[in-house]
């Protein structure tokens, strides 16, 4: 529960407002060579303090351990990964001028691989340091870091799987949740029937509008086979996109158990809300219906919005200039 509790608390933080500064680097903000308080932990100093500024007695020395940092691979897989081992989170353009690096006062952030952490645009450098900024003393919390935990799949998954992931998503196009239809002629259906036609038919409008075919729609849990034409449309879309734009729709797809709605955010014709009624909708009918169950429901409801609202958020983020 406090994982969950410290994911609800993670958006609004975006919004609040950054205590971050926006400099060229963390080693511009801090006194030269004054040592962070708490010491200690990974990333350090050969004596064992953590130094904002690279002390001046290594000056003359210079390593690749001393001018970046890399995150273990078990950051992403959600565990703690360790003591809070710098004091400024920042970030300023790469050294080649091709997209923006986040700084851990003075070192480079990479990713598990130790790769640059090159992103895209300004904003979502700023985005990702800000989640390392609000990392606690006594750990660093993946779970509470999702646009980092992103720009890492789209970094190093995405190039080398691109194709893998295209294929799974299609595999499971044909099964996607907004062509499932509740049948009818049920009293304990007929409600959520009534529902998805005021709700998803509109949605499946725009597809025939957007890809110039007609979904089909079955009241199966085995699902149907959709028109050769449109699987191959909305293939084609998938195969156009950047990797920090494929890595939302597949994060997008995974929580929504559809590719449909991650497309409908992807251009931009559903907001985050919008997509989260039309996910829960069977769901919320009986809850209406039957009541919602504490530590239950509720914590699926919050879980959802995190993984939708930050893929969202990645995606804008990404395409920002």
């Amino acid at each position: 529960m406090a994982t969950l509790a410290a994911r609800r608390r993670l958006l609004p933080r975006w919004v609040a407002g950054w205590r971050g500064r926006l400099l060229g680097t963390a080693a511009e903000a801090s006194p030269g060579g004054e040592e962070a308080r708490g010491g200690g932990g990974d990333g350090g100093g050969s004596d064992g303090a953590i130094y904002v500024k690279k002390p001046a007695a290594a000056a003359a020395v210079t390593t690749r351990d001393e001018t970046s940092v890399a995150m273990p691979t078990s950051f992403m897989t959600g565990s703690v990964v360790g003591k809070r081992f710098y004091r400024d989170a920042t970030m300023r353009l790469a050294d080649d001028g091709n997209g923006w690096t986040v700084m851990l006062d003075y070192r480079t952030l990479k990713s598990p691989t130790k790769r640059p952490l090159k992103l895209p645009s300004r904003a979502l450098a700023m985005a990702i340091a800000a989640e390392w900024e609000y990392q606690e003393s006594d750990g660093i919390r993946p779970f509470t870091m999702p646009l980092m935990k992103l720009a890492c799949t789209a970094l190093e998954r995405v190039p080398l799987t691109r194709t893998k992931v295209i294929d799974n998503l299609m595999k499971k196009f044909h099964q996607d949740l907004v062509f499932c239809r509740s049948p009818a002629d049920s009293e304990l259906t007929i409600g959520v029937h009534q529902k998805q036609k005021e709700k998803i038919d509109p949605i499946l409008e725009w597809v025939n509008t957007e890809f110039g075919f007609k979904p089909v729609v079955y009241t199966t849990f085995f699902g149907g086979k959709q028109d050769e034409g449109l699987t191959k449309a909305v293939e084609s879309v998938l195969k156009k996109t950047t990797d920090c734009e494929l890595a939302s729709i597949d994060a997008m797809a995974a929580a929504a158990h559809s590719l449909v709605i991650p497309l409908a955010i992807f251009r931009e014709r559903l907001g985050i809300e919008e997509a989260i009624e039309l996910i829960r909708l069977e769901e919320d009918h009986q809850v209406d219906r039957w009541g919602l169950v504490e530590g239950g429901h509720d914590v699926d409801i919050a879980d959802l919005k995190v993984q939708m609202s930050s893929a969202v958020v990645f995606l804008g983020l990404s395409r920002a200039m």
